[in-house]
Order: C-alpha cells, then structure tokens, then sequence
C-alpha cells in the first residue's frame, strides 16, 4: 500500500468520528464507584435509528449510542420477561436456578446464590428502582429483605454515595396506552414507510401494528432523553455509566415468546464517559447474564465463582463462542426450546414440537390484534411458504439457520447434508450446556411453583383443547 493510500485511509477513519466495528473494547477500571443508571426498555428488538430501522426518529437513544458501545449481537437468555429478568438479577441461567417457566415463583434462591443488589450494596451502592418510572421487578423468586432495593429514587442516597438505578420503560409493553400514544403523537410513525419482515405478509392492518410499535419505541426515546437531562442537570453524567437494553424481544408475532432473532435479540448500549471510546460498535456475542457481570466489575465487586455471566469489557477477556436461550411454559402453554447461537449459525430443538408455533394463548389473543389477521389469510391462502411456516400444525424437531445469509430465519437448513456437520457440533454445545449448567427444564415443573391464577389457566386450556374450542387447531 503507497503512503498516499495509507494517508488517504486515515483521514477517512478520521472523518467516520472513529466508529469501529470488531472486538470489544477493554475498559480500565479506577476507584471511582460510578453511578450506574440501567434503563430496560420492554418488549423491543433493535429498532432504532442507530441499528438502522428507517420510518422513526430516536435521536436521544442514537446519540446515547454515539457516545459510547453499541452491541449489534446482544441476546436473552429467555424470550419473555420474568424469566430473563430472573437471569439478568443474578448473572445465572433461569434454566439453571429454576426460574425457567413463566410466571411462576421458586421462593428463595438456592444457595449461595444472590441478587446484584446483594453485592452493589456490599460496595456502598445505593439501589433505586424506578426513579420516576416504571418499578417493575417481575422476578421469578424472592428476594430477601437485605438484599431488596433501598427506594424509589436516587435522590433518597447518602450524599457522595454512588448509585444503582435500575428503571423500566413500561411504554413500550403491549397495552391500550399505544394507540392513546399514536393518537396524541405530532408526528406518528407512516405505515406505509416501515420495513416488513419477510415472514409477514403486506397487509394494511399489519403495516398499522408495526408503525403503532415503532410510535412506542418514540416514545422511550423521549423517556431516555429525560433521564440523560436530568443527570446532566444534576452533574453526574460524566460519573455515570448508562446501560440501555429491552428486556426480551419485540412483541409481534415470531418475536416475544419464540427463540428466534426477533424473541431473543436486543438493542444493547453502554455510555460511559472517559471510560468507553464514543461511535464504537462490536459483532462480539453478549449475553444479558454477562451484562450483570460486567455491572459487578464496574463497581469494584468481586464476581462470585458461581456465576455464569462474564465480564466482557475487561481487557484480555476472551469473546464468547456461543450464547444460549431457552423458552419454556408461558402462561397457561407448555412448551420447551433451547437454541445455540454461533458466530455465524444457530441450532433450535424444539422438544415438544406437538406444540404449533401459532397455539392458543389468552395473552397473545389479547394484546396481538394481527392474530386474527393473520389466520384469515393463512385460510385464504394469502400467504407464501415464509409466511405460512409458522402456521403448520406442527414444529419441526430442529432447525438451523444461516444467520450471516439468512439473518430473517426464513430456510431451515436441518435437512440439507451440506450443513449436518455444523448442526451436529451445535447440536452437541447445546447437550454440553444443558448438563454442565443442570437445565432444570429437563425435570417436571414442582406443583408448588406455579401460581394459582396459572394454574386455573393451564387447567381452562387444557380443557379447551379437549372439548375441541381452542382458537386454532392444535
């Protein structure tokens, strides 16, 4: 390469604000305790306008982004809320401590297990839920007195004592309130400008759920821009690491609920000034378990030997191979899928395929209007194979994607003999995981650990099932 060329390349990395794109950065760690300010949207994938969905405008979140890490392969370890939310808590698997199913309540962690507050506290954190927001905790267990957060807002602290603010953005849940929000908005989100996945079909009714979804993700933009103010306001933005995540998938059909992409993949931003070098972007995988981890490490806690998320910030840390998620009872559905996500290829087995990806479901009947929408045109015959895949009575044993070719899941490779040696190494990592992490989903669900509102829906179910009034055929 001439020295002009190189000269010529330097400038325009220059130009591009040092963007990079690769390995994650290594953050040095001081004595400093910062503030840690985590902000959990519900119910999102990554559409926003810094992972490049067009139709919407989230200029605080992008520039949140900007300023810091942005994660383009973050993942769950589950794809519905109580259950991820157990995994993130503790930096374990829900498969592993027992909080698999959703909802369901274990009662008291095993052994030695603790929340993170358990050890923020023990460095001095004062621990904040909601702060003027939503305070939702949805934990599949309980958590002893000590170890519960200290209030409501960060302004209750000691003066000088650092600070952990864990804060929900509900507004983008699935609720009556989207529409309400659609309506009172100036500007709401053009249906006719949102880029449909594949596997939906083009009709008016889903373009108007899919912009109304995109109008909520405006609206926690706004949400986000209020908090960063009011800690600039205060002078401790350039003492506070902001973390920005969703909590599981977005919630559309083939999103929440299922260990595809859109179930389990997550916009995942870290903000820390002085700390993380601004406009960097990493392909590394992450796990939201990893993320409680790295929490622990900013801290200056000591990460417990038992627990299974890593720091990933670190310098000399080593990426991860794989990540792991699972899908088990949900409400009143049993059901049971583990998927492996690689570098570039990801292995679902779904162990009760009898269970059809479009199954009766009193929430999904109630908060998903395209459910309906969906069935008649399956009917009619309006739908390709893309489409109609996830309308088969049945799921297949396996599949497998080519997520590099294929980042949609739209063709199941399983059958195909060129890729069988790649399912059978994922096939064999996911048996791997599943013993050394003792998968609690391989044993039946204790009688005491369902609710019974949960157990009055499973029993309604199943007798919709039998008597033959089930929404859809099973």
């Amino acid at each position: 390469m001439t020295n002009r060329r190189f000269d010529f390349l330097r400038c325009a990395l220059a130009l591009l604000g040092s963007v990079t794109f690769g390995a994650l950065p290594a953050v040095a760690y001081e004595a400093a305790k910062p503030n840690i300010v985590w902000i959990m949207a519900e119910d999102i994938g990554p559409d926003l306008g810094c992972y490049g969905t067009p139709a919407l405008q989230t200029p605080n979140i992008d520039k949140l982004a900007a300023s810091g890490l942005q994660l383009e392969r973050a993942y769950c370890t589950a794809p519905i809320c109580s259950t991820n939310r157990s995994a993130m808590m503790t930096g374990m698997y829900q498969t592993t401590i027992g909080a698999h199913h959703h909802r369901s309540t274990i009662g008291k962690l095993p052994e030695p297990i603790r929340p993170i507050t358990h050890f923020l506290k023990q460095q001095g954190y004062y621990c904040a839920i909601g702060c003027g927001y939503g305070k939702k905790t949805d934990f599949n267990f309980t958590v002893d007195k000590e170890d519960q957060f200290d209030g409501n807002d960060w302004k209750f602290r000691k003066e000088g004592q650092p600070f952990f603010a864990h804060i929900q953005l509900g507004v983008t849940h699935r609720g009556g309130w989207w529409e309400k929000n659609r309506k009172e908005s100036a500007d709401p989100v053009d249906p006719a400008k949102v880029a449909l996945p594949p596997y939906l079909p083009d009709h008016p009714a889903i373009r108007l759920d899919w912009a109304t979804y995109l109008d909520q993700m405006e609206k926690a933009d706004e949400q986000v821009g209020e908090i960063v103010a009011r800690l600039e306001k205060e002078g401790l933005i350039d003492n506070t690491l902001i973390i920005f995540i969703g909590d599981n998938g977005r919630c559309v059909f083939r999103g929440k609920g299922f260990v595809f992409e859109d179930g389990i993949r997550i916009p995942a931003i870290f903000s820390w000034p002085g700390h993380i070098k601004p406009g960097t972007k990493s392909n590394e995988l992450v796990s939201v378990i990893d993320m409680s981890a790295e929490v622990l490490a900013v801290a200056g806690a000591k990460i417990p030997s038992y627990m299974e998320g890593r720091p990933f910030l670190e310098e000399g840390v080593e990426p991860r191979e794989y990540v792991f998620a699972a899908r088990d009872r949900w409400d009143e559905v049993y059901d049971k899928c583990r998927t492996i996500v690689g570098k570039r290829y990801k292995f679902i087995r779904n162990d009760m395929p009898e269970v059809p990806y479009f199954t009766t479901h009193a929430y999904e009947e109630k908060v998903r209007p395209i459910r309906p929408v969906l069935w008649q045109l399956y009917q009619d015959g309006k739908m390709n194979d893309v489409q109609a895949y996830l309308m088969q009575p049945q799921k297949p044993k396996e599949e497998l994607y080519d997520l590099e070719n294929d980042p949609w899941e739209t063709k199941n490779l399983i059958e195909f003999p060129a890729y069988a040696a790649e399912a059978d190494k994922l096939r064999k990592a996911l048996q791997d995981w599943e013993e050394t992490t003792d998968d609690k989903g391989r044993y039946p669900e204790p009688a005491g650990h369902i609710t019974k509102q949960e157990q009055k829906a499973i029993a309604d179910r199943l007798q919709s099932l039998k008597d033959g009034t089930a929404a859809y055929p099973q």
